[in-house]
């Protein structure tokens, strides 16, 4: 775990730091139809008052700033004067209003020559048309490469932003000759309360919010620990560990948001941080969920020859999220949702499949085990925890539907505004489940009602042979009238006291 901490933080070093300040690093032009098209950002912006005296130093003002952007092409190419070169700002209700077609024909961005017979536009030109409620937008601005000019960079410039939305930048050209154009620069983009994307904004004072939801917790938690610790169990233990990382991952969380936010650079190495931390309190937490619902610490000392097994399924379930959510949140910079993270999610939701499939698997044995030896407090308290872990399943899927209707809906990502609630939720849904789980396991001075006791003929050898093999015995003939001697003689005083031991475990509840 050390050597992979540490790997990352080195990486952190390389990687491209990028956040409401978006930065472009030699990037190419692509060819979308007859145009050239360079994604220059997306985000969800909230206005700001519109001003006479505006400036981009002002802290509860909008904008979009536009710093040394310059455009290079090959040496090659530059015997003669380009086409402008267009920055395009537009926002994503006014998509409709780039380019357009004549006679009905096939959709295009650049001016065709028959629109440009008709007067629409001029050739080489971007085609828009003013939005229907601010006739200053989009904004379309540009420069051109003079003959035997290398490159050109595109004057400074700042855009107010009054007017709620979710914004786009392009940079488009429809010079065939500038298809080897590169483009490098930055551009700033902040909302009225700081850098922070409008889509992650609420996102902050969520986690701020959950940061002190998990200090409540870990007082309540501690103080009970401290208080009996004597009656102290290695499962509680374990929860004491979750607990602890979800109080880091929180506050990391929050950090990495407040930085964001104040500075428009995204501080790579906390998010990191966050990103490992909840990484290892989601894994630790589904492992702990499944030794419980084995018996572990309640019918058996150990996990036996399933440790391996359960160590493995961890390790692997670690590195998916890991890697999942390195992808997702560091270097992330527009309010979209990159493609490659489809890839990602799929190795993650097996696992979690193949967890709540063992889980389930695991509970059953166990009910059955506690039903047999007529374990009532500890049957009472695995039934409390199989009906939490069901409504949290349940929920979970019923979640997952909506965020997949959501998203489908959401092509263009109109409702960035609530588009945060998405992630807060499962934050909560696992808070909530924890809540459940440190109630049901919570350290007292009966605690030992429903530990491992090997005085009641718990054993682990025995509760694997009897739940998890199968032996196949071939009985022997017995003589009719020798089968009442024979149940007799089985009826052994070890097998007479042990509903006495169970009804001394439930006096101590």
């Amino acid at each position: 775990m050390l050597l992979h901490l540490l790997l990352l933080l080195c990486l952190s070093s390389s990687l491209k730091v990028q956040a409401s300040v978006h930065e472009y690093r030699s990037e190419r032009f692509v060819s979308k139809g007859n145009a050239f098209v360079f994604h220059g950002g997306s985000e969800g912006i909230y206005s700001s008052s519109p001003s006479d005296n505006f400036t981009s130093d002002s802290d509860s003002v909008s904008f979009i700033r536009f710093e040394k952007i310059k455009f290079q092409r090959p040496e090659e190419v530059s015997n003669r004067s380009s086409l402008s070169i267009h920055a395009v700002v537009f926002e994503v209700e006014d998509r409709e209003n780039i380019g357009g077609s004549a006679y009905g024909g096939q959709r295009a961005v650049c001016c065709t020559s028959d629109l440009a017979k008709l007067g629409v536009c001029s050739h080489g030109d971007v085609i828009y048309r003013p939005s229907a409620k601010d006739s200053g937008w989009p904004q379309v601005f540009g420069v051109s490469l003079a003959e035997n000019e290398f490159s050109v960079i595109l004057p400074t410039r700042s855009i107010q932003v009054t007017r709620t939305g979710m914004y786009n930048l392009y940079f488009i050209h429809c010079d065939s000759d500038l298809k080897d154009l590169v483009v490098e620069g930055k551009t700033i983009w902040k909302n009225p309360t700081g850098y922070l994307p409008g889509r992650m904004a609420p996102l902050m004072y969520f986690y701020g919010f959950m940061s002190l939801a998990f200090v409540l917790l870990g007082i309540f938690w501690f103080s009970q620990c401290a208080r009996f610790w004597r009656e102290v169990l290695p499962l509680q233990n374990c929860l004491t560990l979750v607990i602890t990382l979800g109080m880091c991952e929180m506050a990391l969380w929050y950090f990495d948001y407040a930085e964001f936010n104040e500075t428009g650079i995204r501080p790579t190495v906390i998010t990191i941080w966050a990103v490992t931390f909840g990484s290892i309190k989601r894994t630790s937490a589904r492992i702990i969920i499944l030794m419980v619902s084995m018996g572990y610490g309640v019918v058996r000392p150990t996990l036996g020859g399933f440790t391996s097994k359960v160590i493995m399924l961890g390790v692997t379930f670690f590195i998916a999220s890991e890697i999942l959510e390195l992808m997702e949140n560091v270097g992330a910079v527009s309010d979209l949702s990159g493609k490659a993270r489809l890839f990602f999610v799929l190795p993650v939701a097996i696992l979690d499949a193949f967890f709540i499939i063992w889980i389930f698997k695991s509970l059953s044995a166990t009910f059955k085990k506690l039903q047999t030896r007529r374990l009532l407090v500890k049957l009472d308290i695995y039934r409390k925890f199989t009906n939490a872990l069901a409504v949290a399943i349940l929920v979970s899927l019923g979640w997952i539907c909506y965020e997949l209707y959501f998203k489908s809906k959401d092509v263009y990502n109109e409702h960035w505004q609530n588009a945060w609630i998405i992630p807060a939720f499962w934050q909560l849904l696992s808070f909530s489940l924890l809540i459940v789980i440190c109630s049901l396991w919570a350290p007292s001075q009966n605690s030992t009602r429903y530990a491992f006791s090997g005085s009641s003929g718990d054993t682990s050898a025995e509760f694997e042979k009897d739940d998890y093999t199968l032996t196949l015995i071939k009985p022997s003939p017995i003589p009719s009238h020798e089968v009442k001697n024979l149940s007799e003689t089985r009826l052994l005083p070890a097998d007479e006291g042990e509903p006495e031991k169970d009804l001394e475990e439930d006096k101590r509840e």
